[in-house]
């Protein structure tokens, strides 16, 4: 239990908290919510409303995009998890500068969670490390993580000050599911994706999206203010070795291998940026100070 189940008639004490961003990972956050809390959904797409209110979730159409559509979300809830990702474009992340400003209209938000990347480390040549690292971002992608990171802090450093909220951060890896689109790792097999020879492999860093969903949960309550939290779970492989565990496993062929000259003849670049960063993340504290157990601590767990 990550805070205290209301009666019955104390809907109105009940913990409010709003999520931004609800797709995959914020419905499966949400299903570890209600109905103890009640849950309110931001999204940009008013076709989404009859989903997220079948889901038991209060839709809120605004888009992050447009400041004046979000002035409402002040006051509306004492916890927040942003999961929104950044503009496709840039060095920065105007989204969550926008959010923020509009939060910060009511000083009774208590924890705010902020969904960010491991690619914020760029490559660090397959070292073993917790989240004390300094970030070095290699690409855009990541440098518009970090600035949302940085964003983060300040206005949780000052929303601290003034009414005790706790901002914290998730660093997400990549997120699988066999029942997530566009994240089960069999796809990517059965389309034959290369992956690098040995020699030349990268590691990568993995979380199941159910595990991911319950350590937002547990962040919102349990994350410390101005801490960063490796959401990653204990799988330890090169990603062509995770390759070969997911198509061993689901009865597949594994996939073809090629050189980094051959990636980078042949690949996206994209793709071969993806190919081109090696980490290996730590995750004591996802498990000592969110305590949160993980269901799939091995990507062979999912397929048990």
């Amino acid at each position: 239990m990550f805070y205290p189940q209301p009666s019955r008639h104390a809907r109105f004490r009940q913990s409010r908290v709003l999520i931004v961003g609800c797709g995959d990972v914020g419905v499966r956050a949400a299903r570890g919510l209600l109905p103890r809390c009640r849950v309110l959904a931001l999204t940009s797409q008013p076709s989404r409303a009859d989903e997220l209110r079948a889901l038991g979730m209060v839709p809120l159409v605004g888009n992050l995009d447009d400041a004046s559509t979000l002035y409402r979300l002040a006051g509306l809830a004492t916890r927040v998890l942003h999961l929104a990702p950044p503009p496709s474009s840039g060095r920065t992340d105007p989204r969550t500068a926008r959010l923020l400003q509009a939060l910060a209209r009511r000083g009774d938000i208590e924890a705010l969670v902020y969904g960010s990347t491991t690619g914020v480390y760029g490559d660090a040549q397959g070292a073993l490390f917790d989240e004390t690292r300094a970030v070095a971002p290699t690409t855009d992608r990541a440098r518009r993580r970090v600035d949302a990171e940085a964003h983060v802090r300040w206005w949780g450093r000052k929303q601290a000050v003034r009414v005790g909220t706790r901002a914290s951060i998730l660093r997400i890896p990549g997120i699988y599911a066999l029942d997530r689109v566009g994240g089960d790792p069999r796809e990517r097999v059965r389309r034959g994706s290369p992956a690098l020879l040995p020699l030349e492999d990268v590691f990568t860093n993995h979380v199941h999206a159910d595990d991911l969903g319950r350590a937002c949960v547990a962040a919102l309550w349990r994350g410390k203010p101005q801490r960063v939290v490796h959401a990653v779970d204990d799988t330890d492989l090169l990603m062509g070795d995770y390759l070969d565990v997911v198509a061993d496993l689901s009865g597949l062929a594994r996939v073809p291998r090629l050189s980094m000259a051959e990636a980078h003849a042949t690949l996206s670049p994209m793709q071969v940026s993806f190919m081109s960063e090696s980490r290996r993340l730590l995750n004591h504290r996802l498990k000592a100070e969110l305590r949160l157990r993980l269901r799939h601590p091995l990507v062979q767990d999912a397929f048990r």
